[in-house]
Order: C-alpha cells, then structure tokens, then sequence
C-alpha cells in the first residue's frame, strides 16, 4: 500500500474567496510546476474538503487545501549501519554533522561508506520511507553541517532560496599565509583546468563565484579565516583562497609551491584539508522561521589549530 508523507495544508483566508486552487497551490503553497504535476497523477495528491477535486475549481473562505506527496525511497543505496550526528530532526528535514572522509553520496567506486549509506539504514531503522535528498554537497575532506530534505517540496523550496541567496553557509579554514585584507571579497569566476578536468581554476570565462572572508586570528604563517560563499561552485573555497595566496592547510590538490617548507610538517599534523562547515541557516519551508544549525570545530582541527597557537606564542616570545 501506498505511504504518503506528513500532508501541507492551507486554510483559505476571505481574501482569497473565488481564487482558482491551481493558483492557490502556486502562489500560496508555493508549490513548484514540477512538483505540481506529479501531485496531480497521485491517488490523494491534492485534495479540497477532503475530496479529491480538479486544480481549475475555484475556493471558498475556510477551504482546506491539502497536499500529500508519496513515500519514496532511495533503491539505489544500500542501507549500511554507521554512527551519526544529527543535529536536528523533525518530519521535513535532517540536519547532520558530516565527519570529515565521509563521501556524502555514493559515485562511481564508492557504492558504500558513504553518508548516504548510514542516513538511509538510519531512517529504515525508524521506518520511515524516505528518499535521500542531500540540498547541497559537501567535499569527502570537509566536514559539518550538510542538510538532507525528507521530501521533493522541501528540497525544492530551500534549493530556491538558495538560488535567491536566502541560504547562509559559513566554514572555518586554516590557512597557509595572511589574507591581504582583514575583511575581504573573492570575486572571481571559477571553472575546469582544461588540463586537468578534476580542477577548478579562477578563469575570466568562467562561472560566477563570490566569497567573503574574515579573519579570525593569525598564528604566525598561518591563519584562521571565517568564510561565507554567496554562489555554490566546486571547490570554490579552495580555489579562492589559493587564488589570494592563502591555499587550505593539508589541501593535496590546491597546494602553492610558497609554502612548500611547512607543508610536510603540517602533513603530520592533519590528513585532509582544513575546512569545516560551520554554520548553516535558511527559512524553515514548513514553520516559516529562519533556522540556524551548528556544527562544533572536530578535533582534528581543534588539536592542530591549538598547536599553531602555541607554537606562535613561543615565537612572539622569543
């Protein structure tokens, strides 16, 4: 038998007396075209009253329009039992800390260990059917906050604000030099190194890409720099702060021949790049509340992060 998620509802207020339902359901539930036309093909997909009814009908003061999507789940990805942090749960969403090495989707050569593995045991465990929707991606190498929709409404309305720049995404970075400025913007377009397609360069031709950044605190030839992107491109923290000079400490593929004598000893010191993100926060499609979640400094970077503190107060002593 056919599951189906939690319902969206919307009572019909007075001013919306004689509206068509179609534009009830685009203008007022917001839901997408798309999205729309699957509803209409499901058994109880959008229903008025508590009947199922055509989209053209108009609707009266007090109404109530629900809509229920289908239960779906990810066939494709092995469920696989893995500890995970989970920072927030309701019926819509997951939020999780993704621990660094943890590829968040299976590709090609990687069918298991991955987030996606453990998120789909984890929900067949609850008995939920869900479908795995991470709404954004994060490298293998970085770890914190990663959002996963539980539902094609959910993701496509915090995918829209993130289109719109409504998404706030802040990471940490340790990095080798100083940025020029205290405060400061990357603005250059990103796109693939034509010799090397697994790159990404800073090209005149490229792709928009902004990053804002702060930093934190220096420690002697390094620092700590706070980021926030406003676009989403591969690698694009990466490649803007090699861009500036500062590339990510323990970063294999943006390395900078500068800093190639502190690079072996940070090598001992970290297994992959220095990059957590820290901080999320977007408008919550259901509750209509901005959220922000956070996800704690790992202890990689806080043990390496307390050696570049000591190490640059014993050279400020000396």
């Amino acid at each position: 038998m056919t599951g189906y998620y939690s319902p969206l509802t919307y009572r019909v207020p007075p001013e919306d007396e004689g509206m068509l339902l179609r534009t009830v359901l685009h203008n007022r539930m917001l839901i997408s075209r798309k999205l729309l036309s699957r509803l209409k093909l499901t058994e109880c997909g959008i229903m008025l009253n508590g009947e199922r009814v055509y989209i053209t009908v108009k609707v009266k003061s007090g109404d109530l329009v629900e809509v229920r999507m289908e239960e779906e789940v990810s066939e494709d990805i092995l469920p696989q039992d893995m500890p995970l942090d989970i920072l927030y749960e309701d019926d819509h969403l997951l939020i999780v800390n993704k621990p660094a090495g943890v590829i968040v989707h299976p590709t090609h050569g990687h069918y298991t260990n991955t987030l996606a593995n453990g998120i789909v045991s984890y929900w067949q465990r609850k008995g939920e059917r869900v479908r795995f929707r991470p709404v954004h991606r994060l490298d293998q190498e970085t770890s914190g906050v990663l959002a996963v929709a539980k539902n094609p409404y959910i993701h496509q309305h915090i995918s829209e604000q993130m289109i719109a720049g409504g998404v706030d995404k802040l990471y940490l970075a340790a990095v080798y030099g100083h940025p020029p400025e205290e405060l400061g913007t990357v603005d250059a377009p990103i796109d693939r190194d034509t010799d090397n397609p697994h790159l990404r360069v800073v090209r005149e031709d490229g792709y928009e890409a902004v990053t804002h950044y702060e930093t934190v605190r220096k420690y002697g030839p390094t620092s700590l720099v706070r980021l926030r992107l406003e676009t989403g491109r591969t690698h694009q923290i990466r490649v803007h702060m090699k861009h500036i000079g500062c590339p990510l400490i323990g970063d294999k593929m943006y390395t900078s021949e500068r800093f190639a004598e502190i690079t072996e000893t940070m090598a001992k010191r970290i297994d992959r790049h220095a990059l957590h993100a820290e901080q999320l926060s977007f408008v919550h499609p259901i509750s209509g509340d901005r959220k922000i979640f956070k996800a704690p400094l790992p202890s990689d970077l806080e043990k390496l992060l307390l050696e570049l503190a000591d190490e640059s107060k014993g050279t400020s002593d000396n």
